[in-house]
């Protein structure tokens, strides 16, 4: 009925897809983990667990950096590692959805700077006006929490310097073994740091599934398949169904959390992804 060629990209649409639920219900499981172990805890074990399941699957001690390279590898890791705490702090004050689409501020801005075309403007002003949408809602008492939005802010930043640290080491070992080492270094620093929060609650067996569960749906499984996508689709492609992200994370955080956005706020993350599509959708980048 297909051809194998049309088999193969619907497979991978299918992975993209599949990708993206698995990450945004892992992030909705991650937050119902915060009552008992705050996101502090729950940080620690989604990267405590990720880079066991990562190292085990592709053995990045095969081919380790060389001298120098660490030094990037280590910002990658440390870039990694603040986008999952300063996301799960978001979180816990803001609703998913607005805090992906706030956070998707960060590679959309890597993405913009990089073109020196104009009609790009028409991009940032979409992606501004969806950020100054929010605006009249931050209000910790009646709103969105101030707090949350700058966090949800500083886990862009976090995102587009692990981006931009990702291409640094892409030349030095496979993809695979690079995240492998980053997600190490990330769990690294801060399983100590949810340890000294949360302390034995982290070994409780109410806990741990649950935190394994949030490792392979966050990490381990959604970058799996987007590997297998991007080996069977264009990038384009790939980076235009990746901007659907905020929308599948709002529907998410309704359907598990029952977080409910308001019209203006679906208005706000409609603005962010149509920002990310634009942008996905321009010529190679000058």
């Amino acid at each position: 009925m297909f051809s194998p060629q049309y088999r193969v990209l619907l497979s991978a649409i299918f992975c993209v897809l599949l990708a993206m639920v698995t990450i945004q219900s892992g992030a909705s499981i991650a937050k119902q983990l915060f009552p008992l172990v705050g996101p502090e805890g729950t940080t620690a074990l989604r990267l405590g667990f990720s880079a066991l399941v990562l190292c085990l699957v592709f053995r990045p001690w095969k081919a380790l950096p060389q001298g120098t390279e660490w030094r990037s590898i280590i910002t990658y890791g440390l870039c990694l590692g603040g986008m999952n705490i300063t996301f799960y702090y978001a979180i816990e004050r803001i609703p998913l959805g607005i805090g992906v689409a706030l956070e998707f501020t960060g590679p959309l801005c890597v993405a913009l700077l990089s073109s020196k075309r104009k009609r790009d403007l028409v991009w940032v002003a979409l992606a501004i006006a969806g950020i100054v949408l929010l605006l009249p809602e931050i209000d910790a008492q009646t709103g969105l929490d101030p707090i949350g939005v700058i966090l949800a802010l500083a886990a862009g930043g976090f995102w587009a310097g692990y981006i931009l640290f990702g291409k640094r080491t892409g030349g030095q070992s496979s993809g695979g073994r690079t995240v492998a080492l980053g997600m190490s270094v990330a769990a690294l620093v801060l399983v100590p740091y949810g340890a000294a929060f949360q302390g034995m609650d982290l070994l409780s067996w109410q806990v741990i599934p649950l935190g394994l569960l949030v490792g392979v749906m966050s990490s381990a499984l959604p970058y799996t398949l987007e590997m297998i996508a991007l080996r069977n689709m264009p990038a384009q492609g790939f980076s235009v169904m990746m901007s659907m992200e905020p929308a599948i994370a709002a529907l998410a955080g309704f359907m598990i959390l029952g977080e409910l956005l308001t019209p203006l706020q679906w208005l706000a993350v409609a603005l962010v992804i149509t920002a990310s599509i634009g942008s996905s959708l321009q010529p190679n980048k000058a």
